[in-house]
C-alpha cells in the first residue's frame, strides 16, 4: 500500500533520523548533498564549513531537504521539506549547536571506544566534528510519503 504520512508521522521520521540530503541551487545547477542534522520539531539544524555549499545557501536561502527510512523497497518513509537556510549567530548559533550536539554526536562514537568500559583516562575529543558555521533550515512546506507491505 502506497500513502501518506501525516503530521505527526513526518514529525516523527524527520525526528529519528541524522542524516538527510540537502538540496540548495545556483538558479541554473543543482546540488544535492549529503548532511548530518537534529530536528527540534520546528527547525533542521546543521552545521558547515566554507565552501560550495554555504556559497550556493548564502545566495539563494530556498533548500529542499530530505530524509527516509528503508526496511526493504516495499517498506518505507520519506519526507520532503521546503524552506529557508538561515545562517546562525551568537546564542542562536550556541542553541543550535547543543542540540545538534545532543542528538547527533552521541551516535557519531563507536561503543567499542567507550571510556568507561575500555578504561580510557583522557576524554574524548570532539573538536573535529565541529564546523565553523551553524544553520537552520525554517520549514515552509513538508509533504511525506510511505510504502508498506
Amino acid at each position: 500500500m502506497l500513502g501518506q504520512l501525516n503530521e505527526q508521522q513526518m514529525n516523527n521520521l524527520l525526528a529519528s533520523q541524522v542524516v538527510g540530503r540537502l538540496a540548495c541551487t545556483d538558479s541554473m545547477q543543482p546540488y544535492l548533498v549529503p548532511v548530518t542534522y537534529a530536528f527540534d520539531g520546528n527547525y533542521i539544524y546543521g552545521q558547515t564549513n566554507e565552501g560550495m555549499k554555504l556559497s550556493l545557501l548564502r545566495s539563494n536561502p530556498n533548500v529542499c531537504f530530505e530524509v527516509d527510512a528503508m526496511t526493504n523497497m516495499a517498506n518505507w518513509q520519506s519526507v520532503i521539506v521546503r524552506g529557508k537556510f538561515e545562517e546562525l549567530t551568537g546564542n542562536d548559533a550556541e542553541n543550535a549547536l547543543v542540540i545538534l550536539k545532543n542528538r547527533v554526536f552521541p551516535m557519531m562514537t563507536s561503543a567499542t571506544i567507550d571510556g568507561e568500559q575500555h578504561e580510557v583516562e583522557t576524554e574524548l575529543d570532539d573538536s573535529n566534528r565541529l564546523k565553523r558555521v551553524m544553520y537552520r533550515i525554517s520549514i515552509a512546506e513538508k509533504t511525506g510519503r510511505f510504502e508498506k507491505r
